[in-house]
């Protein structure tokens, strides 16, 4: 079954997202992927805007010090999270959703995500998988924490981290100037830069 992977974080940059798939160390990263079991490209990407506040969390991940890219729990239409879907098989999907989660061994049923919308699957960083509907017959899916928003500590991510959101970004269209407006909104971003400062502080993207 193929299914609509829908990313938000650096897994909207492409190259960054096929180290998913294929495995190997994307630039700014520490830690190489494994990859999926199953090494074929995605059948079609493009851009699908998520109905869920995006927010950035932790201390520490491969991107050095810094948070990571999450939505919250709740839906909303006051806030857009931008983000790039990718049709992929049911088997990779998981196979990322494993590497997300350190590798951990995840065992999902997607025709339960899509009945109950959610499922929370583990203790990882993204242990809860969410439906997000369908396009084209296929459904969508993407995972974030099961944590509330109202509970998080917010900060802000590393620059190695959001210069590749940025380049995923400008892949779907965005100016630089757009993808820094954008993220000047976003918890862990919010109030820690001004449009100068968080210019200053991307690498060349």
């Amino acid at each position: 079954m193929d299914v609509w992977y829908a990313s938000y974080g650096s897994n909207i940059m492409e190259k960054r997202f096929m180290a998913y798939i294929e495995g190997g160390t994307v630039p700014g990263s520490n830690q190489p992927e494994r990859g999926c079991r199953e090494k074929t490209a995605p059948k079609k990407s493009e851009r699908f805007d998520i109905s869920y506040p995006l927010y950035f969390s932790k201390v520490k991940s491969k991107w050095g010090q810094g948070g990571v890219a999450f939505i919250g729990t709740e839906r909303t239409e006051a806030e857009n999270t931008i983000g790039r879907m990718y049709l992929i098989s049911g088997e990779q999907f998981r196979d990322v959703v494993s590497q997300e989660n350190s590798g951990m061994d995840v065992n999902i049923d997607l025709d339960v995500v899509e009945k109950e919308g959610y499922i929370d699957i583990h203790n990882g960083w993204y242990n809860r998988v969410v439906f997000l509907g369908r396009k084209n017959g296929a459904p969508i899916f993407t995972f974030t924490s099961s944590s509330s928003i109202n509970s998080i500590l917010f900060t802000k991510p590393s620059t190695a981290y959001l210069s590749v959101i940025t380049k995923g970004l400008m892949e779907l269209g965005l100016t630089k100037a757009e993808a820094m407006e954008y993220f000047l909104r976003k918890k862990g971003i919010e109030g820690n830069f001004t449009s100068e400062s968080l210019r200053n502080y991307l690498i060349e993207s």
